[in-house]
């Protein structure tokens, strides 16, 4: 009789630690799953990056006040800041980063041309009035004969400062040659100006060299001028260039669908940044 109970015992306890075994099985089967569902959707929450080559001013300030928007639509933004006009289109087109903000469509078009890429624009954001500032000389109507204007000397952003000039009645350049112009097509020179080309990130550093400079709204706002304040003149709202040089969103061809890309657009084309660019550039940014 006692042989028989301490074999129900024994068989009680074996049952018992196969259940205890099979339930501790279901736990860690359950903690491996739950793992790597936590794993998964760290990877997946790591992915929803956004990478964006930009000028710092003012579109790596604009990018910067887009972080937390774009939070809100589930990506992190990491913004890429480049001085120049080159890196930011290498970089995308090598693969490097998802995206660019710094330049306009003619000088995207023509960066496509002499470097035989394939980058292409995916959204307008803003337009930087071009404007003439004060070197020597304080005034348009003060500019003495061969005096000095020095010009951005990308292809793009030449014709752009002549079309100025041409507008405040400083040259005159050839009838059709608009965004193409060069200095070849200066067909009126009154007062014997001299163009003086260069890089344009360089165009400010010579304010006490010349007579008078043509900048860039980002590279006016990098010497502390604010188009709307300190420029002489500057390039209407309703002209060629206004409706031509707005400044764009630029990714690799084929990278047009996005869903990072189509996040930052909608984003940097919210109201919330729109009232941004307004307040805090008044004027020398004009959102789109």
């Amino acid at each position: 009789m006692k042989r028989n109970n301490t074999k129900r015992i024994v068989s009680t306890v074996v049952a018992g630690l196969m259940v205890c075994g099979l339930f501790a099985g279901c736990g860690s089967n359950g903690g491996s799953a739950t793992s790597s569902a936590a794993s998964s959707a760290a990877a997946s929450s790591a992915s929803k990056k956004i990478v964006v080559a930009a000028t710092p001013t003012p579109h790596g300030e604009i990018l910067t006040e887009a972080k937390a928007l774009l939070a809100k639509e589930g990506y992190e933004l990491e913004i890429k800041e480049y001085t120049d006009y080159v890196q930011p289109n290498n970089v995308v087109n090598d693969g490097e980063m998802d995206a660019n903000f710094f330049q306009h469509t003619p000088y995207l078009d023509n960066f496509n041309k002499e470097n035989k890429t394939e980058l292409v624009s995916v959204a307008k954001i803003h337009y930087e009035p071009l404007g003439i500032y004060a070197g020597k000389t304080k005034t348009i109507a003060d500019l003495k004969d061969k005096a000095t204007i020095a010009v951005p000397n990308d292809t793009t952003n030449e014709a752009r400062a002549l079309m100025l000039l041409e507008a405040n009645g400083i040259i005159k350049i050839k009838e059709g040659a608009g965004i193409n112009a060069t200095v070849k097509d200066i067909v009126e020179n009154p007062k014997n100006v001299e163009i003086v080309e260069l890089d344009a990130a360089m165009v400010s550093t010579k304010l006490q060299e010349v007579d008078l400079v043509v900048l860039n709204g980002n590279y006016a706002l990098n010497a502390g001028l604010n188009a709307s304040k300190d420029a002489l003149a500057i390039e209407k709202a309703d002209s060629e260039a206004a409706q031509t040089y707005a400044n764009i969103i630029v990714v690799k061809k084929g990278n047009e669908g996005n869903e990072g890309v189509k996040a930052l657009v909608k984003v940097l084309q919210s109201d919330e940044i729109k009232k941004f660019i307004n307040e805090k550039y008044d004027g020398a940014v004009v959102p789109m």
